[in-house]
């Protein structure tokens, strides 16, 4: 048995699938149809309200026939309950004129008299049988039903009238016969004419109460039935409705859902920076039109992309080239103004030397930012290649700090180490970061004013090494904290400071990027900066 379900669960799978998915037949046809999503949308619900009104209106018409029943199988009762009076007052009839034609024993038995009652003895029998007879006249008059007898019902009330009447004439010839005395052969012919009227009419009540008991009997299964069927049907065309409504919704659904999914599936493709696939959406809606404007978008997207490949590898070949060509003339503007300042070629003025520093500073500060510009382009070029291996990130902070050292007590700032000893040897790059450390330690002192403090300090939170340099400078607006970080960007204060390039905290952050690490700062205007950059901990 275990072996025979996962057959039928793969088909079951197999078959919701086929109904639900965007390569079915139905879903297909629908998604072609060359109209509106608009469109579509209102037909179903136009078609899934008319099913509603198919349900709604059945059900108003079994209602209307159980009411119908209802109403009928009301009458039956009342024709039932009516009948059945005149059937048990003829019967009582019947009774007392069978006690009158009793002989002795008759009267005995009705007024349970033991001694014969004398001359006058039926008179009192009389009475009883014109007592019965009075009120089987009003049973039978129709003023008083509640309905109108049918006319087979009509024709059995007339005899029964007819019946009632010639009893009542026997009945008072009989009535004078007795009370005059006479004796029984003359009372004979009327009782018998009495007699055969009331077999008649007893007849006749049988057979209308009988007949109306058998048609409410009738009416009530055939009302049972008819309610079995009417209710089997209507849960039918109910669940043949919600069943219709869910397929159209599933099919209609999925001819809109699938395209969008599609899209979507796409454009993440596209945002990730494929352009080789192709959207294939055969609805002839907005979602086709959608589908096609995605794949002149990508197309479009493409086209630029490979352009702005082009240029960039052009812009990178290009500075990286005109860097290499700038540092060699500078260096030998550099190194024959140091040659001038020890003065191995005779004496220099005052003013001279005044010159040479402007030289040697600018030149320096050129080739720095030349430095900076050939470094970035070779990032950005896929040109740099990390020399990994273990050394000390204790070693190297320290060479950091003391390479700022000299600026820093000439601005007036404090700097500070805070290593933990847990952080001291780690893998990577050592030259590169510490050209991190070197530009994150110049901003910060660069920015600090006299009397302010930069501190550097290191921690190991969750396998990753983080070194934090921190300074009590005016801080960086959040505004300005993402920006930084991109080529040729400064805050408004390093604008006014007068210094750098805005190429140090980009360099910085692809050279963090290219160890596997993440770099970040943690300032507010007024209270200081903190930068952060961190990396795994084991080998990039």
């Amino acid at each position: 048995m275990a072996r025979s379900a996962v057959p039928e669960t793969s088909l079951t799978r197999h078959w919701w699938a086929a109904l639900t998915g965007g390569d079915n037949r139905l879903v297909r046809a629908v998604a072609r149809l060359p109209v509106t999503v608009r469109t579509k949308l209102l037909v179903g619900f136009l078609v899934i309200a008319a099913l509603l009104v198919v349900v709604g209106v059945l059900g108003l018409r079994f209602l209307g026939q159980a009411n119908g029943r209802v109403e009928r199988l009301g009458t039956l009762q009342q024709r039932a309950a009516v009948y059945n009076a005149i059937q048990t007052e003829a019967t009582l009839l019947r009774q007392l004129l069978g006690f009158r034609a009793g002989g002795e024993s008759g009267p005995a038995i009705l007024t349970g008299a033991k001694t014969s009652l004398g001359g006058r003895r039926w008179v009192l029998v009389d009475g009883e049988i014109d007592f019965a007879l009075s009120q089987l006249g009003p049973a039978t008059s129709e003023a008083t039903y509640p309905f109108v007898p049918p006319a087979d019902d009509e024709r059995l009330l007339e005899r029964i009238r007819g019946d009632h009447r010639t009893i009542g004439v026997d009945l008072v010839a009989l009535t004078k016969l007795d009370r005059s005395g006479a004796n029984d052969s003359r009372g004979r012919r009327p009782l018998a004419a009495a007699i055969n009227a009331d077999q008649d009419l007893f007849e006749v009540t049988d057979e209308l109460a009988g007949r109306t008991t058998d048609q409410t009997d009738a009416l009530i299964a055939a009302n049972r039935s008819a309610y079995t069927s009417s209710r089997n049907l209507f849960i039918g065309v109910g669940a043949g409705s919600v069943v219709l409504a869910l397929l159209l919704g599933l099919i209609l659904s999925w001819s809109l859902i699938d395209p969008i999914q599609r899209t979507e599936s796409r454009l993440a493709e596209i945002a990730a920076g494929d352009f080789s696939g192709h959207l294939d959406v055969a609805n002839r809606d907005e979602l086709g039109s959608l589908g096609s404007n995605v794949n002149r978008m990508n197309g479009e997207l493409r086209r630029l992309y490979g352009e702005l490949e082009t240029a960039s590898r052009h812009k990178s070949e290009f500075l990286a080239n005109m860097s290499h060509e700038l540092r060699t003339p500078l260096n030998a503007i550099i190194g024959f103004s140091q040659v001038l300042r020890q003065r191995l070629f005779g004496d220099i003025n005052e003013k001279q030397d005044e010159y040479l520093d402007d030289i040697l500073s600018s030149g320096n500060h050129l080739l720095s930012l030349i430095n900076d510009v050939l470094d970035l382009s070779k990032v950005e070029a896929g040109q740099v290649e990390l020399e990994v291996a273990d050394f000390s990130l204790r070693e190297t902070l320290e060479r950091g700090v003391v390479m700022v050292r000299e600026r820093a007590v000439k601005n007036g700032v404090q700097l500070s180490l805070g290593l933990t000893p847990d952080v001291d040897t780690v893998r990577g790059d050592e030259r590169r970061l510490r050209q991190v450390v070197f530009n994150l330690l110049s901003n910060a002192v660069k920015f600090t004013p006299a009397g302010g403090n930069v501190t550097v300090t290191t921690a190991r939170v969750n396998g990753e090494v983080y070194v934090s340099v921190s300074d009590t400078g005016p801080g960086i607006a959040l505004a300005d904290q993402e920006r930084i970080f991109d080529e040729f960007q400064q805050t408004d204060v390093g604008v006014q400071h007068g210094e750098g390039t805005g190429l140090g905290l980009a360099l910085s952050k692809r050279l963090v990027e290219l160890h596997g690490g993440r770099i970040w700062v943690e300032s507010a205007p007024g209270h200081g900066s903190n930068f952060v950059f961190a990396m795994p901990s084991e080998e990039p």
